[in-house]
């Protein structure tokens, strides 16, 4: 089984069909819906959570392409600038995830790692060099800055 967080964009041609429930009742995936802009004649945006087995997971992201959604990984939208990072490691302490570890406590290295993003922002604020970014592509545009 896995989880991931995805970012839904839908064009106002599909605002009105069951693209969600299509996608629970023929992949067999669970979603739970973390944000939700639709509107009617415009389009939509939605943040949610997909769980499931692998085989199911992208076969339904292959079906969501199909009909025209966008499909952008949440996870993929924080980043850090390692050029201004001083590894003061204050991100880790926020971190629930522990995507941000120092596991050598002689080198004092902050390590990211991507996969266990969940994309929760706690370290933008906590980061004293804002070395921590969040880019969430398409959000803006609805006046969104974090989930």
């Amino acid at each position: 089984m896995i989880s991931k967080r995805v970012v839904l964009h839908f064009p106002n041609d599909l605002i009105d069909q069951p693209i969600i429930y299509l996608l629970s009742k023929r992949y067999d995936l669970t979603f739970n819906i973390l944000l939700a802009r639709i509107m009617p004649s415009e389009e939509g945006l939605m943040v949610v959570e997909l769980s499931g087995t692998d085989e199911n997971y992208n076969q339904g992201i292959d079906y969501l392409k199909e009909q025209g959604v966008i499909v952008q990984l949440l996870s993929r939208d924080i980043h850090r600038d390692d050029d201004i990072c001083t590894q003061c490691g204050a991100c880790t302490i926020i971190c629930p995830t522990g995507a941000l570890s120092i596991p050598d406590r002689k080198s004092m290295v902050v390590e990211f790692n991507v996969e266990d993003c969940v994309a929760c922002g706690l370290c933008v604020p906590a980061c004293p060099p804002r070395a921590m970014q969040l880019a969430f592509e398409g959000l803006e545009e609805f006046g969104i800055t974090k989930i």
